[in-house]
């Protein structure tokens, strides 16, 4: 993993955690063959109006670009 080293300076425990649920993520998004950013960015972009009970849509493995949905929907 790169920058090991640096998260040993996360500045407290708690950035030590965020930085770890970051990573987790990312790492999942890979793991699905995802581009982390694109993933990233499109669940940022959308989980403000997503419903609660619907959250697992959005995991990695489950993970559908919004443009696929809208085709799906046509």
């Amino acid at each position: 993993m790169r920058g090991a080293k640096n998260y040993l300076f996360a500045g407290s425990d708690t950035g030590g955690d965020n930085i770890a649920d970051a990573m987790t993520l990312i790492e999942s998004a890979k793991l699905s063959r995802l581009n982390p950013h694109d993933y990233l960015a499109d669940v940022l972009a959308r989980i403000n109006e997503h419903k609660i009970n619907r959250l697992h849509e959005l995991l990695p493995w489950n993970w559908k670009p919004v443009n696929t949905l809208h085709r799906q929907a046509a």
